[in-house]
């Protein structure tokens, strides 16, 4: 029933700026939680940022004061802003929802629910 469309991802170089999009549909719970994953080539995945039904944001240390993770309700979309791009940020971005509130720390998402197909970013000269 829910669906996550991710959308935004793209090439560029060290130091620039991507938003990604993530489209949600179908029925989701009154306490959630979104987020935004990622996996490198060869890597394991990691989470980047989660947003609570109760608009409680975190994020993962290694993008903190570069990203921004935000919603808008009215349009069933959430944000990634990304600022200050890394060589190392480049990965395959996924969005997913949990069914419940976001926990302390950002994790791997392994207790996510429902997962979007992912839109690659690239950062490299």
């Amino acid at each position: 029933q829910v669906m996550l469309v991710e959308s935004g991802g793209g090439s560029v170089q060290p130091g620039g700026s991507l938003r990604l999009s993530c489209v949600v549909s179908g029925y989701i719970r009154s306490r959630y939680c979104l987020g935004w994953f990622r996996q490198g080539s060869g890597k394991v995945r990691e989470g980047v940022a989660t947003i609570d039904s109760d608009d409680d944001v975190r994020y993962a240390n290694s993008v903190k004061g570069r990203f921004t993770i935000s919603r808008d309700k009215a349009k069933n979309t959430m944000y990634l802003q990304m600022n200050s791009l890394r060589p190392e940020d480049t990965a395959t971005y996924v969005c997913a929802v949990a069914p419940w509130y976001c926990g302390p720390v950002v994790t791997d998402g392994a207790d996510f629910e429902h997962w979007g197909q992912g839109t690659q970013v690239t950062v490299s000269e």
